[in-house]
C-alpha cells in the first residue's frame, strides 16, 4: 500500500525485544531516547508471557508506522520473538510498514543463517518444535529476510550511546519523509519544495557560522508553510529544535512570552520539567547545535523576551524567523530575508483545484471560472485555499455570482488575515496605504511623496514601513506595486466606513461617484475621487456639486478607453469647492478656465489634456509651490507665448508637458532656466518652430517628436544633463549644431523620420555615451568618420535611409545595427559587434 496509510497509525515505532537481553539496558535506553523526540513508542512491558503472541501486541504491530528489531543472542529463543518478527514482515508486505533492524552484540550473518551463539539460541527453541517442521520453516525465512534489511550493528558503532543516536535520527528521518510527509498532504505543499531547497542553500547548513535567516512577504504568502516544510526536512540534522508558532498570537496572552520561552527551553532541552534557571539553560543549549524556527514575528522586544540574543548560541545553529515586517529583521541584525513570492500561475491552479475540485485541474466546465479565480487570487495561498473549499461543489451559477462579488467585496477570512499589517499602522501610515490602494496604484513613488508632503505627512518613512510590511514595493521605473489583494483590502476598509458612498472617505468605483455626482450627495467626508469616465454614458454635474467637499485633495477624472471623452458635462462650477485640491487630473476638462479659488500654491499636479482650458488662472501670484506636471495637451492653452512672469512661479516645476498643444508656438526664454525642471514634452506642438536660447538648465529629457523645428539653438551644449533627445517626425529639421556633440550625458539621439536631415555634424565622435542613434528614414548620405571614436556605440538604426552612400572604414564598434531597406546592407561585415 502507498505511504499514505502509514499517517494516522496510533503510534509511530513498535520495539520488538528479548527482555531477557536487553530489557534493562540497551532497549530501555533506546526507548527513553525515543521518547525524548517525541516519539511515539510502543515497547512490551509485560514480564510474564504465554504461548502464544498477545492479541494486543498484534494490534500494536500493526498499528505502527515503523518496527525496530533488537536483535539479541537470545533473541532466537523466544516463540514470542519470533512470531513478532512474522508479524512485523507480514505488515510490511501489507501495509508498506518500515522495518529497522538492530543487532545488539550478535553478527547480522548469523541472524540470517542461525549459525553462532544466535544460532544456538534458535536451536534450543527447534527441539521444543521439531514436530512442528512447517513453523520452524516460517521462522527461519523470517529471520533470513529481517536480518536481509538494512540495519545498525553494534560491533560496528561505538560506544552504545552512538548507536542509539544514529538509530534515532534515521528513525527521524523516515518518520519525516515517509511518514508525516504522505501523499494526501500535499494540497499545503504544492509550489514549495523548490523554495525549500532554496532556503537550505541560504541556510548554509554545512556552515559553520550561527546563522539567521528571515522570510519575509505578505500575510498569507506561505511563509510558515515554506519554514515548516525546511523545518521537517532538515530538523533531524540538529540535536535540538523547536519551531515557535504564532508568536504574534501567543504573546498576547497573559504570560505569552514567558510560556514561549518555556516551550523553547523545553524542546531544545527534551525536558518537560525544564528548570526555571534561565542562565543554566542558555548554558546547557551553549553546547548543541540547535534550530530554531521563530514563526509569524511582529516586533524586536518578543524575539528579545524569548530568546535574549544569538551570542549563547553554538556556531552550528540555525534560526529562521518568519515576519511581515522586515524592520524586525534589521533590528535582529538577519543578514539574509528570502522574500516570498506568489505561485506562478500552474502551482496556483493547482492548489486551488485541489481544494475546489479534490483533484489538481478544475473540472470541464469551469476552466474559465477558475482562470477569474487565479486572476483575482494573483498566486496567493491563502486566497487560494479559502475561495477554493468556499466554491466547492457549488453550481455554475453560485460561482459567477461569487466571483462576481470578490469585484467589491473581499472574503471575510482573506480580509482578517491581510488586516492584521494595516492595523499595526499609525495613523498617517494607515492613510498613505489607503491612498495608494485607492488612487496611487502604478503612480511614480516621487508624485506620491510630494502629494503627501503637502498633505502635512512625512511619507519618506510612511512608505518605508509599508515596504518593510510588505504592504507596497517599489518596482521598475521607481512606481508603486501593490498586491491585487491587498489593494482590495484597502478598499474594503474604505468601504466599510459607510453604507452611504457619499460618507466615505475615498471614492474609485464608477457607480458609486456615478451616484453621489449624479445625486449630489457629497459629504465633508470625502477626500479623494478617482473616476474612469469611460465607465458611464454621461454624467451632468451640479455647478454646487464640490462646494459640499470642502476636504477634497485629490481628483481625478480620466478615460481608461484609448478613444477617451470627457463624459461630466457642466456649464460652470462654484468656485468654493477646490480650495484644498492638490491633484487634479481632468481629461476634457469642459470649462475655460480653472476654478479661480484653485490654489496653485497647494497644486502638486495639474493636468487637464484635451480641454478646452484658455487659461490656467486670471493671476499667477500663488504659482511658488507648484512642483510636479502641468499638461495641457489641449487646443487653445498658450495659444500665444505664455506670460512671462509665469517663469519664477513655476521655479519648482519638474516635469512640464505640453504634449499635443497644436496652437503653441514659441515658449518664453526663461523656460530651460527652471531649477528643478528634469523633463520637457513638447511633442506634437506641430506649430513650434524654434527654441528659445539657452542660459543654463538641468533637463535630461527633451522630447520634440513631430514639432516644426528648423533648428536647434547652439547654446543646446549648455544643457549638461541631458540624456534623452528625441527629434524623430520634425520634417523640417535640416541640420543639427556642432555644439550638440558636447553634450557628454546624451545616450539617447533619435532622428527617427527626420525626413530633410542630410547631414551630421563632424564631430559626432566625441559624444561620450551614445546607446542609440536612431536614423531611420532620414536623408542622410553619410556618417562621419570621427564616429570611429565611439567606442560603446549601443544601437545604430539605419532602416530605410534609402540615401546612405558611404559607413566609416573599420574598426566601427556596435552592439546592435539595424539596416533594412538601406543600400548598404550589404556590406555590414564592415561592422565589429560585441
Amino acid at each position: 500500500m502507498a505511504s499514505s496509510s502509514r499517517n494516522n497509525k496510533k503510534y509511530d515505532v513498535f520495539v520488538s525485544f528479548r527482555g531477557e537481553d536487553t530489557r534493562d539496558n540497551f532497549t530501555s535506553h533506546l526507548y527513553s531516547a525515543l521518547s525524548r523526540q517525541n516519539i511515539q513508542t510502543f515497547i512490551d512491558d509485560q514480564l510474564n508471557r504465554g504461548d502464544e503472541i498477545s492479541e494486543s501486541l498484534v494490534n500494536a504491530i500493526e498499528a505502527s508506522a515503523i518496527s525496530v528489531i533488537v536483535f539479541s543472542e537470545g533473541y532466537a529463543s523466544s516463540r514470542w520473538c519470533l512470531d513478532e518478527v512474522v508479524k512485523i514482515l507480514k505488515c510490511k508486505k501489507e501495509y508498506a510498514q518500515i522495518v529497522i533492524p538492530i543487532f545488539y552484540r550478535v553478527d547480522p550473518s548469523d541472524v540470517r543463517n542461525q549459525t553462532g551463539s544466535f544460532g544456538d539460541s534458535f536451536s534450543k527453541l527447534e527441539q521444543r518444535f521439531k514436530e512442528n517442521s512447517k513453523k520452524l520453516l516460517t521462522w527461519r525465512k523470517a529471520l533470513k529476510e529481517a536480518a536481509s534489511l538494512s540495519g545498525f550493528n553494534s560491533l560496528n558503532i561505538r560506544p552504545e550511546s552512538e548507536l542509539i543516536n544514529e538509530a534515532i535520527n534515521h528513525i527521524l528521518k523516515r518518520l519525516l519523509d515517509q511518514v508525516f510527509r504522505p501523499n494526501d498532504n500535499k494540497n499545503q505543499l504544492v509550489g514549495v519544495e523548490s523554495r525549500v531547497e532554496e532556503i537550505e542553500s541560504l541556510l548554509g547548513v554545512q556552515s559553520k557560522d550561527v546563522y539567521a535567516l528571515g522570510i519575509w512577504g505578505i500575510g498569507g504568502i506561505g511563509k510558515t508553510t515554506v519554514a515548516r516544510a525546511t523545518f521537517d526536512k532538515i530538523s533531524s540534522d540538529f540535536e535540538g529544535s523547536c519551531f515557535l508558532e504564532n508568536v504574534r498570537e501567543e504573546s498576547k496572552k497573559p504570560g505569552g512570552l514567558a510560556c514561549l520561552r518555556q516551550k523553547l527551553l523545553s524542546n531544545l532541552l527534551k525536558d518537560k520539567n525544564v528548570s526555571l534557571d534561565i542562565g543554566l539553560n542558555f548554558r546547557r543549549l551553549s553546547r548543541m547545535k540547535v534550530l530554531i524556527v521563530f514563526d509569524d514575528v511582529t516586533c524586536f522586544s518578543q524575539l528579545e523576551s524569548i530568546i535574549g540574543s544569538l551570542d549563547w548560541l553554538t556556531p552550528v545553529s540555525r534560526i529562521i524567523i518568519t515576519t511581515r515586517n522586515k524592520q524586525v529583521l534589521r533590528n535582529w541584525g538577519v543578514r539574509k530575508i528570502y522574500e516570498m513570492e506568489a505561485l506562478e500561475y500552474h502551482h496556483a491552479l493547482e492548489l486551488f483545484s485541489r481544494h475546489a475540485f479534490k483533484q489538481n485541474r478544475p473540472d470541464v466546465g469551469y476552466e474559465k471560472f477558475s482562470s477569474k479565480v487565479m486572476k483575482y487570487a494573483q498566486g496567493v495561498p491563502l486566497a487560494l485555499k479559502v475561495l477554493g473549499c468556499f466554491l466547492y461543489e457549488r453550481e455554475k451559477e453560485v460561482w459567477e455570482s461569487a466571483i462576481n462579488k470578490l469585484q467589491r467585496i473581499l472574503h471575510p477570512s482573506i480580509l482578517e488575515v491581510l488586516k492584521l499589517s494595516y492595523d499595526s499602522l499609525d495613523d498617517e501610515e494607515k492613510s498613505i496605504f489607503l491612498d495608494v490602494a485607492c488612487f496611487f496604484q502604478g503612480e511614480d513613488v516621487n508624485l506620491v511623496m510630494k502629494f503627501h508632503n503637502a498633505s502635512g505627512f512625512y511619507p519618506e518613512i510612511g512608505i518605508s514601513v509599508l515596504v518593510d510590511k510588505s504592504l507596497i514595493a517599489i518596482g521598475s521605473y521607481n512606481k508603486i506595486r501593490m498586491h491585487d489583494l491587498l489593494q482590495e483590502l484597502g478598499r474594503e476598509i474604505v468601504r466599510q466606513e459607510s453604507i452611504n458612498p457619499g460618507n466615505r472617505s475615498r471614492l474609485w468605483h464608477h457607480e458609486d461617484i456615478y451616484e453621489v455626482l449624479t445625486y449630489n450627495t457629497g459629504t465633508e467626508k470625502i477626500e479623494g475621487i478617482c473616476f474612469d469616465m469611460s465607465k458611464v454614458k454621461e454624467l451632468r454635474l451640479n455647478p454646487n456639486t464640490f462646494t459640499q467637499m470642502p476636504k477634497l485633495i485629490f481628483l481625478k477624472f480620466y478615460s481608461s478607453s484609448v478613444n477617451g471623452e470627457n463624459k461630466c458635462k457642466i456649464s460652470y462650477l462654484q468656485d468654493s469647492g477646490f480650495a484644498e485640491v492638490k491633484y487634479l487630473h481632468w481629461y476634457g476638462y469642459p470649462l475655460k478656465s480653472l476654478p479661480s479659488n484653485l490654489g496653485a500654491e497647494k497644486l502638486v499636479l495639474l493636468e487637464v489634456p484635451d480641454s478646452d482650458i484658455e487659461r490656467l488662472w486670471d493671476c499667477v501670484k500663488h504659482y511658488s509651490k507648484l512642483n510636479q506636471i502641468i499638461h495641457a495637451a489641449c487646443n487653445k492653452l498658450i495659444a500665444k507665448t505664455p506670460n512671462p512672469t509665469l517663469m519664477p512661479s513655476l521655479n519648482k516645476l519638474v516635469i512640464l508637458n505640453l504634449r499635443g498643444s497644436k496652437s503653441l508656438k514659441s515658449l518664453p526664454a526663461r523656460i530651460f532656466n527652471l531649477e528643478f525642471l528634469i523633463k520637457l514634452d513638447l511633442s506634437g506642438c506641430s506649430k513650434l518652430k524654434s527654441l528659445p536660447e539657452i542660459l543654463s538648465g538641468n533637463i535630461s529629457w527633451l522630447l520634440l517628436r513631430g514639432t516644426a523645428i528648423k533648428e536647434l539653438p547652439s547654446s543646446i551644449e549648455l544643457l549638461h544633463r541631458l540624456g534623452y533627445l528625441d527629434l524623430s517626425d520634425c520634417k523640417r529639421l535640416k541640420c543639427l549644431p556642432s555644439s550638440l556633440c558636447k553634450l557628454k550625458s546624451l545616450g539617447v539621439l533619435d532622428l527617427h523620420g527626420c525626413s530633410n536631415l542630410q547631414r551630421l555634424p563632424e564631430c559626432l565622435g566625441q559624444l561620450s555615451l551614445p546607446i542609440l542613434l536612431n536614423l531611420a528614414k532620414t536623408n542622410i548620405e553619410r556618417i562621419p568618420e570621427s564616429i570611429i571614436e565611439l567606442f560603446v556605440l549601443g544601437y545604430l538604426v539605419l532602416n530605410y535611409s534609402e540615401r546612405l552612400q558611404s559607413l566609416p572604414k573599420p574598426p566601427f564598434l556596435a552592439r546592435g545595427l539595424d539596416a533594412d531597406h538601406c543600400p548598404l546592407q550589404s556590406f555590414l561585415g564592415l561592422f565589429s559587434k560585441f
